[in-house]
């Protein structure tokens, strides 16, 4: 089965969903494209029983595309610059040290606490895994999907100010809980031998900071070209290229590619560089050129994070441990967050119930089930994808359907 087809099924599929979804459904498109994918799978399994021919065309289609690549290395660059570029940059300035601490101790604590409460769990299951593995579980899942929360808030009215926070913890702690989960995967994987504080530090400072100043470099000279001309189309080719060599780049030299293109896409959005690189006629053109590749590529993914149904393996104990992780997740990153509002909350005048709302608006998405497909069979792959991938499911189709009337109703209660 060649790429060419590959993709021209995902599009035709995401083409036929979209239109289901925007006139029947009217629901946001990551929710509605994944809701109608999913009973659209479940129609597949069903029909199989009768007639298994399409379940195997399905199957074999799921089973050429390595999930985990495709999102990590390709998707995901094209995906954080996108929402980046459209970042209100001031905002985030003025939100950056909560941001920061979202980013960096919530997801550490959330980690723990997951991991941490998933191994007495699982051993309440019966189910027989290490620590560290479970550790790893608490480091997929601990982030919050960028890709997710990006698409849902748009349609949420949620305050600028929680907005800008929100948004902004997505984008940053991605990379991090990236890196979390790369260490913890290099312990894992030790057999054993010693791991040294040193290299853990050597891979964060590599990953992290060298990511973000791999970043600001390309996103400076992609506005030093642009600012030297005036041609719409030049230009936006040029901020396609900085994503492509970015993410190049970035895997050539072991640099983390998310955080490379959310630095570059804050640089190149914000607004004191688009006044002085880009004409309003450009400005219009790359705005509508990067907002048409978030809402394809956006179609795509979740199409494919709904047919992945047809490649987990059903156990029993496995689907009671992914529904009882639901409530766990959901109270670990409550606690997580917990500390860092209460440290900025009067400083910077949060909105009211700031950690519930954030607590509900942080969605799991692509990048947790892309991180758990990267498992190995001996860190117990099988089980933690159907974690995920019921936590991820809950997460899109009822946080996410439920965080607009939350917001109101917390907003009402306010102003009353």
């Amino acid at each position: 089965m060649d790429y060419y087809f590959i993709i021209t099924a995902l599009i035709f599929l995401a083409a036929i969903f979209g239109f289901i979804n925007a006139r029947f459904l009217k629901l946001p498109t990551t929710i509605g494209l994944m809701l109608i994918t999913i009973v659209y799978t479940l129609a597949v399994l069903l029909l199989s029983y009768f007639d298994d021919t399409l379940l195997n065309a399905e199957v074999e289609l799921i089973q050429q595309i390595n999930f985990e690549k495709v999102l990590m290395d390709y998707m995901l660059s094209f995906l954080l610059f996108a929402g980046a570029l459209h970042t209100n940059f001031q905002q985030l300035k003025i939100q950056r040290w909560p941001i920061i601490a979202f980013a960096t101790l919530g997801i550490a604590v959330s980690t723990f606490l997951v991991g941490t409460i998933s191994y007495f769990l699982l051993q309440l299951l019966s189910l027989e895994v290490n620590f560290i593995y479970c550790l790893l579980f608490g480091a997929l899942i601990s982030p919050t999907d960028p890709i997710a929360v990006l698409g849902i808030l748009k349609k949420a009215n949620v305050p600028k100010k929680l907005e800008t926070k929100i948004v902004g913890e997505s984008l940053f702690n991605d990379g991090v809980g990236v890196v979390i989960f790369l260490t913890f995967f290099t312990i894992a994987s030790s057999n054993g031998s010693a791991i040294e504080f040193s290299a853990i530090v050597q891979l964060f400072v590599q990953e992290v900071i060298g990511g973000i100043l791999l970043g600001l470099s390309i996103g400076w000279l992609a506005y030093k070209l642009m600012k030297s001309i005036d041609d719409f189309s030049t230009e936006i080719i040029i901020t396609l290229a900085a994503v492509m060599v970015g993410t190049v780049t970035a895997h050539k030299f072991h640099l983390s590619a998310p955080l490379a293109m959310v630095a570059a896409g804050l640089l190149i959005g914000n607004d004191r560089m688009r006044d002085s690189a880009m004409s309003e006629v450009t400005e219009r053109y790359v705005d509508k050129f990067w907002e048409l590749i978030d809402i394809l590529l956006n179609a795509i993914l979740f199409v494919l994070i709904g047919m992945e149904m047809l490649v987990l393996t059903y156990e029993g104990e496995y689907i009671l441990a992914g529904i009882l992780a639901i409530p766990i997740v959901v109270i670990c990153r409550y606690l997580s967050l917990w500390l860092p509002v209460k440290l900025f909350e009067k400083r910077l005048e949060f909105v009211p119930k700031t950690n519930l709302i954030m607590t509900w608006g942080g969605l799991r998405g692509g990048i947790s089930i892309a991180l758990a497909l990267s498992l190995t069979a001996e860190m117990h792959r099988e089980m933690f994808l159907v974690l995920t991938y019921v936590v991820v499911v809950f997460s899109i189709l009822v946080q996410g359907l439920t965080v607009e009337s939350l917001v109101k109703r917390v907003i009402t209660k306010t102003l009353n």
